[in-house]
């Protein structure tokens, strides 16, 4: 029998402990796949416990080990040369072109003849092993393994980083930001391997700020009975919301009067156009 590479007998391992995701003949195209989503973060989480992350603005993909597949099912028309490349286990990552390059990365996907020059400047960024045992540290060690023993340019192992405090995970969110990057994503690294939203998986975008005028004030309950325990404000463009943290005692025995200004802090907005993780700042005035 002709000798075994590394890493042949690294996938054949990894095969036989990680069972693929379906192939796309038992499982008709157009139906979404079982992937792990992400919750939103709250602006003040601790990173400890996490494994952090690039949060990369490329197209979903995954990967059973014969056909790359978007979040929705749909076939990805990448070229065989592209495809050859890749381990034969599931896998589970990110078709990215760079920052700040969507649509174009977008265009290229969808195109049903795939264009070499497109595809060579295209990376595949995974960052999970569906189905694979284990945490999550773990499953991330072996990535970066098999990244390593496909020596494809194509082919890369999202960086997972231990950060030790809130000031650290910060300042490289700013980092991210400033350079073009979307946020971070912090995934539990003890984690096991689960699909549907779930908090093992957090994403956390900048804060940014914006300004509303007090309608009223709702009372409060328990710690804050006998006074202010949230405000309701109304956006410029009309959008009502219950704005509930980031008050001191004093603003809560003394809150401000309807038709006052104040600034808010958030992270990110809602389907409807609500604010996400709202926190009052200031008052900006009458």
């Amino acid at each position: 029998m002709p000798p075994i590479s590394s890493l042949r007998r690294h996938l054949l391992a990894t095969l036989a402990l990680s069972p693929l995701l379906p192939c796309a003949a038992a499982r008709p195209s157009r139906d979404a796949l079982p992937l792990l989503l992400a919750m939103d973060a709250a602006p003040d989480i601790h990173p400890a416990g996490y494994l952090v992350s690039e949060k990369f603005d490329g197209v979903r993909a995954l990967w059973d080990g014969h056909r790359l597949r978007t979040r929705g099912g749909g076939a990805v028309a990448a070229p065989p040369w592209f495809l050859r490349r890749l381990p034969p286990v599931a896998l589970d990552g990110e078709l990215w072109l760079g920052r700040a390059r969507f649509d174009a990365l977008s265009g290229a996907v969808r195109r049903q003849r795939p264009d070499d020059a497109e595809w060579r400047q295209i990376r595949y960024l995974v960052f999970e092993l569906p189905g694979a045992p284990g945490p999550f540290s773990e499953r991330a060690a072996a990535l970066a393994r098999l990244a390593r023993d496909a020596d494809f340019s194509g082919l890369h192992a999202v960086d997972q980083t231990v950060l030790p405090d809130h000031a650290t995970l910060q300042h490289r969110l700013h980092e991210v930001t400033r350079q073009g990057g979307e946020g971070l994503m912090l995934h539990r690294a003890d984690a096991a391997y689960v699909t549907g939203r779930s908090a093992v998986l957090q994403k956390l975008k900048p804060l940014h700020d914006a300004e509303a005028v007090v309608l009223s004030a709702v009372p409060g309950r328990g710690r804050h009975a006998g006074r202010m325990g949230a405000l309701r404000v109304q956006t410029p463009e009309g959008r009502q919301f219950v704005l509930g943290t980031g008050f001191s005692d004093a603003e809560r025995e003394t809150p401000p009067a309807p038709g006052t200004v104040l600034s808010y802090s958030y992270s990110g907005t809602t389907e409807s156009g609500l604010p996400r993780f709202a926190s009052f700042l200031r008052v900006r005035g009458p």
